[in-house]
């Protein structure tokens, strides 16, 4: 017979699992390809004609987003950054600074932070955070072009074009290993998040940085995807490229049961453990790409998705980007999402990053 404190445990485990299907059961699931769809005050599915009727959806996208990664941290969480460098480069156009900061009570996140020379007091630039993609031996090093790996040092790149530049460390990743449990978190993407809007607090407090437009974000595979999460919790980004990114969950390599089980794919605990429980059932995951895409509007999105990327299919992030264009062109910002198809696998090319850095440039330096 089970203890009384066992009990106890498996109750509090399950409660939130049960509670979830009841909720999933009494509410169906919003087409994931159809946008311009919304659930009314009394829960009666209406169609989208104006941007009130489309925050209705947004919202219910971010909570199922939330029912997945747990929730997103409140300002309470939003203590004293206590900025520790721990290494100084001075480079020719900029300064490389190896930081950490407080993200959170009892955790700290490391990050590079790149000043570029011309930024002053009088003369504030702005600022773009850098998200780097998986690597387990140097982690956010790849960003800065320490490495070995070609296309993925946009963080010095942007640097050395006048942006100051922060590139955190994505968690369990390298050796970053925050306590994700310990820390309230269920998962290790909201941790990234929140590391991420941590960051941004960051820049906002240096009297190098112009905020007034905002701040880009831009990522390589798992940047791709985690620039894109934090922009839909983060108004202040302003402009978000994502290279090698996503397809959509239902195409995520050829919905193959194998990458649905926990510790695997989108299942690891660094990414979205609760994943595995939609493992046979991937038309009912709460949120999608289709919709994470409408959720960024009316802000510009690049997207560099190749034709032989191995990891996410071209053809669905054409489908992906298909399903959010209405709500962009409902929000009058038809032509702000660009897909681009480079003849490549799984790359973030000279030509494609070019253009990435001349939207930051359009949305930034205004």
């Amino acid at each position: 017979m089970l203890s009384a404190l066992k009990k106890t445990f498996l109750t509090a485990l399950l409660l939130p699992v049960l509670c979830s299907v009841s909720v999933h059961a009494q509410t169906p699931r919003l087409n994931p390809d159809d946008l311009l769809l919304y659930r009314d005050g009394s829960g009666k599915v209406q169609k989208v004609t104006t941007p009130d009727d489309w925050k209705q959806r947004r919202q219910e996208i971010i909570r199922g987003m939330e029912t997945v990664m747990g929730p997103f941290p409140g300002d309470d969480q939003r203590v004293p950054l206590d900025i520790e460098v721990l290494e100084e480069v001075k480079l020719d156009n900029y300064t490389r600074k190896l930081i950490t900061y407080q993200s959170g009570p009892d955790s700290r996140t490391p990050a590079y932070l790149c000043i570029p020379h011309t930024a002053s007091k009088d003369h504030k630039v702005p600022a773009v955070l850098c998200l780097h993609p998986t690597d387990n031996k140097v982690g956010h090093k790849v960003a800065l072009g320490l490495g070995g790996r070609a296309g993925r040092n946009y963080a010095a790149e942007l640097a050395e074009r006048g942006y100051v530049t922060i590139a955190p460390a994505y968690p369990h990743l390298a050796n970053y290993w925050p306590n994700l449990g310990k820390l309230g978190f269920v998962s290790g993407t909201m941790k990234a998040i929140w590391d991420n809007s941590r960051a941004i607090d960051l820049l906002a407090s240096l009297d190098t940085v112009d905020m007034n437009q905002g701040v880009g974000a831009i990522g390589h595979s798992l940047g791709g995807h985690n620039a894109i999460y934090t922009a839909v919790f983060d108004p202040r980004v302003t402009a978000i490229v994502s290279s090698c990114g996503f397809d959509s969950y239902r195409d995520y390599y050829d919905a193959a049961e194998r990458v649905w089980y926990f510790g695997k794919g989108w299942c690891q605990i660094r990414y979205m453990p609760r994943m595995s429980d939609y493992r046979g059932r991937l038309d009912e995951i709460p949120f999608d790409f289709t919709e994470l895409l409408g959720v960024m509007a009316p802000r510009p999105v690049y997207v560099n998705a190749p034709l032989h990327d191995s990891n996410f299919r071209w053809k669905s992030v054409d489908k992906c980007a298909s399903a959010a264009r209405p709500v962009y062109e409902l929000l009058d910002a038809k032509g702000k999402l660009v897909i681009d198809h480079p003849d490549c696998d799984h790359n973030f090319p000279e030509e494609q990053r070019q253009k990435a850095y001349q939207l930051f440039d359009s949305v930034l330096k205004k």
